[in-house]
């Protein structure tokens, strides 16, 4: 499922036009994109919950020369799906 079908759906299920249901998911993404900015969790209760993970420097190893490389420290965005969730889908 790309973007365009996830709106439709989204249109279909709540009995929204597919203009209105674009706005919400556009809104959403913005959301959980300022909170992980902000530092913040994003929990979505029987779902799963978006947060940031820092990931330290390490050293790496170019496979053409096989030199080390250094690989700076960067933040790393993460969505862990909830228990219940998971349930669901094993079901």
């Amino acid at each position: 499922m790309n973007k365009g079908e996830l709106i439709k759906a989204i249109a279909e299920k709540a009995g929204f036009t597919q203009k209105d249901a674009a706005i919400a998911y556009d809104a959403f993404i913005a959301s959980v994109t300022d909170a992980l900015k902000a530092g913040e969790k994003v929990q979505l209760v029987g779902f799963g919950t978006f947060e940031v993970k820092d990931v330290p420097a390490k050293t790496g190893i170019n496979p053409q020369t096989k030199e080390a490389v250094e690989i700076a420290a960067c933040k790393k965005p993460v969505m862990k799906f909830g228990k219940a969730y998971k349930e669901l889908i094993n079901d």
